[in-house]
């Protein structure tokens, strides 16, 4: 990506002198900072960038080269002699990077040089049966390995993603119901057993956005929210090109926003009752079922099928890490596809096209032969379904405002913590791969009345929470992330575009993540790489 042209250097203006130490120091940064924007650059590209003259581009090149800063890499192809052909970059094994994506049940480690050229991958999963002392060794055993494989010796700057809070004032991961004890222990083994690196953790959704702005769909706006949207569901707030956290690190909690539907409200410690329950991945299983849609048959298949054990997704399946995401993604969840929920389960019976109303897109109303989606819920262990009656139907958001006494519900707790207080039945019943799956298959053929059905159901859900952000925040745009939501693609981004229309007059465009499964390593490599050139560099802002 091309930067703009850089202001000129503070020193020439007269308002401001400045010694020549500090005139110096000010030219070796705006070089630095231009070779970290644009690349290798020559003397002469230096000095139409920054305004100075040849001989200070000159004095400025051979400092930064002294120093082991910046070395020359090539030639350039318009100038094949002399000093001016030279092409000079910043010398990237000056520093190296570590980052890590850390989930419930696994993590992701790329380990990288200072320009953020990634040398070694690793993912394993961990065994949090053994205790939360193995579970940290095992995840620093990990990060170990990759620096060594690598061949760094120790990396400048560890960058973290984790789900939760980040407590603004120390920086780090706060205690939170629902996350595993290690993730909070991880940080400070790992700054134990890397005295010298710099360790640091950020919630993995700001770090989805970071790295949407930088290398995805937000390229071209500093100014977004990235709705997540997996076993949890939260946001990230991007103004002005800088991610806001709030004053105690919880923007972004709309798992706990108060929307119709849920029939309740949340509550300080879970986010039973809030938009949580209309959009995590326990609730999208449910609302597929109540389509007549679940994981495991062939794309395509709609309507009444066979009943089958394996007709339903497993109960307890864990989120996976990064690595496995994105392979599931391209492996073997591409073939998962959709069927009718199995009557033996006690699961809504299949719908068939003609059962889609033509008003709302939506089924009719489970029979009392068929039994409520209570029932197929008590029996799987995913949380309570909402009734159809409860659930926001298609017409409800396309074309009536969301009820006030929904909007200024209780506020978000301090405590409340982004991705955590899942609710035991929803940790229970929730399957990552099942629900991406099912929304995956729909997207791809959205033209099956039952997949079509089942995305404008889906889109009508992540409407209300998204409307009310956009209400508050204007961004006009909003990503949508997370396993179900990178699974949506476009059909889903635009139907959710289509209904915040109706919803709200200020114009929002919506579109699905461009990173895959590897956004939030990706913002972590990014962050680390940051924060490591600004102290090798020497810069203090």
């Amino acid at each position: 990506m091309t930067a703009s042209r850089p202001s000129p250097p503070i020193w020439q203006d007269p308002g401001m002198p400045a010694s020549p130490s500090t005139a110096r120091a000010i030219n070796d940064r705006l070089a630095l900072r231009l070779l970290q924007q644009e690349g290798p650059l020559t003397a002469g590209r230096l000095k139409e960038l920054t305004g100075l003259s040849r001989p200070s581009v000159a004095d400025l090149l051979e400092r930064l080269t002294a120093a082991g800063l910046i070395e020359v890499v090539g030639e350039s192809g318009e100038q094949r002699r002399g000093p001016n052909a030279k092409v000079y970059g910043i010398v990237a094994g000056r520093a190296h990077l570590a980052a890590l994506d850390v989930r419930t049940e696994g993590v992701a480690v790329a380990v990288s040089d200072l320009l953020g050229r990634v040398l070694t991958e690793a993912s394993a999963p961990i065994d949090t049966g053994v205790g939360t002392g193995p579970a940290v060794e095992q995840a620093v055993a990990l990060v170990e390995r990759a620096v060594k494989e690598a061949g760094v010796d120790r990396p400048h700057t560890v960058g973290i993603g984790a789900p939760g809070l980040i407590d603004p004032a120390t920086g780090e991961l706060r205690d939170s119901t629902g996350l595993p004890e290690w993730h909070r222990r991880l940080v400070a083994a790992l700054q134990e057993r890397l005295p010298e690196s710099r360790v640091s953790v950020e919630n993995e959704t700001n770090l989805a956005a970071v790295a949407e702005h930088r290398d995805g769909a937000a390229r071209d706006r500093d100014t977004f929210v990235l709705l997540w949207l997996g076993v949890g569901v939260g946001a990230a707030v991007m103004l002005d090109g800088a991610i806001r956290r709030g004053a105690s690190g919880g923007t972004g909690e709309v798992g706990f926003l108060p929307v119709p539907g849920t029939g309740g409200l949340p509550s300080a410690t879970g986010c039973d009752g809030g938009f949580h329950s209309l959009a995590c991945s326990a609730a999208v299983v449910e609302l597929a079922a109540a389509h007549g849609l679940a994981a495991g048959a062939e794309v395509g298949t709609h309507g009444p099928a066979a009943a089958t054990e394996t007709g339903v997704p497993k109960a307890g399946a864990p989120e996976k890490g990064a690595r496995e995401t994105a392979a599931s993604e391209t492996g073997a969840l591409e073939t998962a596809t959709l069927e009718a929920v199995a009557t033996e389960t006690g699961a809504p019976e299949a719908v068939t096209p003609e059962a889609v109303t033509p008003e709302t897109g939506a089924p009719e109303a489970v029979t009392p032969e068929t039994g409520p989606p209570e029932t197929a819920a008590s029996e799987t262990g995913a949380p309570e379904a909402v009734a159809p009656e409860a659930a926001a139907p298609a017409t409800a958001v396309r074309g009536t405002a969301v009820p006030e006494t929904a909007v200024r519900g209780t506020a978000v707790p301090e405590t409340a913590a982004r991705g955590t207080a899942v609710p035991e039945t929803a940790a229970r019943g929730t399957a990552v791969p099942e629900a991406a799956a099912l929304v995956r298959a729909a997207s791809a053929d959205p033209s099956v009345p039952a997949h079509a059905a089942f995305l404008d159901a889906l889109a009508d859900r992540v409407a209300l929470g998204a409307a009310a952000v956009v209400s508050v925040l204007d961004p006009g745009c909003v990503v949508l992330a997370g396993e179900n939501g990178r699974a949506g693609g476009t059909p889903l981004a635009e139907r959710v575009q289509s209904r915040l229309a109706a919803l709200s007059p200020l114009p929002t465009e919506v579109r699905p993540s461009a990173l895959g499964g590897e956004a939030v390593l990706r913002g972590a490599l990014l962050t680390a790489r940051e924060k490591a050139q600004d102290d090798v560099f020497g810069y203090r802002d």
